[in-house]
């Protein structure tokens, strides 16, 4: 059965050699949720045709095959074949998966469960008073159907209100109470969607029934618990919403209620659980476009509905069908992120910047004008000095340090993760001062003393080369707690992966390997 599954695979890759061709590898990973496929033929010739296929349907086919014989969901795997027609299948559930982009190799996840620490989840709570007013709110809301009606020619057709028991029964479910003005809406009606076909009544985004509001807080809730990409999460970075200490700094927090939706993976939410300078019932916008956090929109319902009242007496609308669009006036917000060089004037909003391909070694002391500064990354690019850097709560640094000299690290309290690349030998050791550092990439750094890691007992995620990997783990000195770990090598086979996270404590036993031959392929 395994072998039945396999062959069209091979088959593809053969039928889609290039001449001259001598042995061929596809790295893939495959279940449900499709597939994802790197690899090449060798010798390469630089065009686009050293690249394999992907085989989809077989890929597919393959994996629910490992999956009814093996329980894999989804499979990591890797099938090496020759013009001779022999080939080699390596697979493995996905603790283990390629890394792709630079540097490639394996990451391993060793610990499935654990979670890296949201900052949010320990701001300093608000205790200002909530800004909606129920009251004010109902009145507003049908001021704004009138207007709607007189624009659009008819009024606006809504579902019946909630019921207080089915409100009364949403929010237990949710585990607490909705903010008085949006509750008071539900009493006039049950969101703004008839037979799906919705009025889009906050501005492009559906209003969504209280049923739907529940589904979306249980699917989101449970999304947030489990930990995805290691590889591009270890050092992710959550913004601070503008005014600054309004809303957590977090990916997601079972405070926010998501209640209208724009159908494309974002939302508005009404935000329960503020921080210190925020106010309960506040609105913020989360969502697939928001990963590097939430977006705060207003301090209540009952605020937003007076902004959307204002919008129409000012004519600051246009009409198409029946749907009407609020015009919202220009905005040129101070920027939150720089991708390029330090612009000669740092605005003191800066949170993130990526500095790339610069010539000559980087001045950083122009970044001290940033004291929001949380992303520091520097591409392809060097300094010398990072002392600037002591004074600033970078919590994800990536650099090139020329000299290779740590000790301005020394005791920093809020870096959080540190991809590292030097061009001399590096002291590790103030790095065991550093109280929240939880990721690391030293792949690209010169260490003479591994043993040092062994000292940062809190570290999470590590990767280091292949070269680097043996001696530290030869000696015994790797990381106590690694939840994950990369094996930075783009030579590396998925059985040198399998070796290498077997030492890290990986049970990799149940491994399957086939190999068979090809009767109809040409020699």
């Amino acid at each position: 059965m395994l072998e039945q599954a396999v062959r069209p695979i091979v088959e593809a890759i053969v039928s889609k050699a290039p001449s001259g061709w001598t042995r061929a590898v596809l790295h893939g990973r495959a279940g449900r949720g499709g597939t994802s496929v790197t690899g090449e033929y060798a010798p390469r010739s630089g065009n686009w045709n050293d690249r394999v296929p992907n085989p989809y349907m077989e890929l597919m086919a393959l994996a629910e095959t490992l999956r009814a014989e093996h329980g894999w969901e989804p499979v990591s795997l890797e099938i090496v074949c020759r013009p001779s027609g022999e080939y080699r299948l390596v697979a493995f559930n996905d603790a283990i998966s390629r890394v792709t982009g630079t540097g490639g190799g394996f990451q391993v996840v060793l610990d499935p469960d654990h979670r890296l620490p949201q900052p949010g989840l320990h701001q300093e709570p608000g205790t200002a008073a909530p800004a909606g007013d129920p009251e004010l709110a109902v009145a507003r809301f049908r001021a704004y159907l009138e207007r709607r009606a007189a624009i659009l020619g008819h009024p606006d057709e809504l579902p019946p209100p909630a019921t207080v028991a089915a409100i009364e029964e949403a929010e237990r479910r949710l585990g607490r109470p909705l903010p008085a003005d949006l509750r008071a809406l539900y009493l006039i009606a049950d969101g703004d969607g008839i037979e799906y076909e919705n009025r889009y009544l906050f501005q492009g985004n559906a209003w969504l029934p209280l049923k739907s509001i529940v589904a979306e807080h249980t699917d989101w809730s449970a999304g947030e618990r489990p930990w995805f990409g290691w590889d591009l999460e270890w050092d992710a970075v959550v913004f601070d919403a503008t005014p600054a200490g309004t809303v957590r700094r977090c990916g997601g927090h079972p405070g926010w209620l998501r209640f209208a939706t724009s159908e494309d993976g974002n939302y508005l939410a009404v935000d329960t659980a503020p921080a210190r300078n925020g106010r309960p019932g506040q609105l913020i916008r989360t969502g697939r476009d928001y990963d590097d956090g939430p977006a705060y929109v207003a301090d209540s319902i009952t605020s937003l509905l007076g902004h959307y009242l204002d919008l129409l007496d000012q004519g600051a609308y246009e009409k198409n069908g029946d749907h009407i669009h609020l015009r919202e006036p220009a905005r040129d917000p101070a920027p939150q992120q720089i991708i390029g060089a330090i612009p000669d004037e740092v605005p003191p909003t800066l949170q993130a910047i990526h500095i790339n391909d610069a010539t000559g070694l980087v001045d950083l002391a122009p970044l001290t004008a940033a004291p929001s500064l949380r992303r520091l990354h520097l591409n392809r690019s060097t300094t010398a000095d990072l002392t600037p850097v002591r004074e600033l709560p970078v919590e994800s640094l990536r650099i090139t340090l020329d000299g290779g000299d740590l000790t301005p690290l020394r005791g920093h309290a809020h870096l959080a993760s540190l991809d590292l690349t030097t061009t001399a030998p590096a002291d590790l050791t103030p790095l065991h001062t550093v109280p929240h550092l939880r990721g690391l990439d030293l792949s690209g750094a010169d260490i003479p003393d591994p043993a040092v890691l062994a000292g940062l007992t809190d570290l999470r995620y590590l990767s280091l080369t292949g070269r680097q990997w043996t001696a530290l783990l030869n000696e015994g000195h790797a990381p106590p707690a690694l939840a994950a770990a990369r094996l930075a090598d783009a030579e590396a086979s998925l059985d040198d992966a399998l070796a290498w996270a077997a030492r890290l404590g990986l049970d990799t036993e149940n491994a399957l390997r086939v190999t068979g031959t090809l009767k109809t392929a040409g020699g």
